[in-house]
């Protein structure tokens, strides 16, 4: 999907959506991390590492993406 954008300076730009799949897509959901490191990370602006592996400083709310598969299917078995 294109939507084309003109800036302030008069150039005409072209955002463009990308729903492919692949390696990059852990910035694409919401990810499982321990509470404690959470508020510690959005406070302190440090990394944390969540479930699956993604290393990365949260600022956005988790509310608006999907979980991450890979987590939720890691926390769903260490909660059996």
């Amino acid at each position: 999907m294109s939507t084309p954008t003109t800036p302030d300076h008069g150039t005409l730009l072209e955002e463009r959506t990308d729903y492919r799949l692949d390696e990059g897509d852990h910035e694409r959901f919401s990810h499982y991390v321990p509470k404690d490191k959470l508020m510690e990370a959005m406070v302190e602006g440090t990394p944390v590492r969540a479930l699956c592996g993604k290393l990365w400083v949260p600022s956005r709310d988790p509310q608006r993406f999907p979980v991450c598969p890979q987590c939720k299917e890691i926390y769903e078995s260490l909660n059996e």
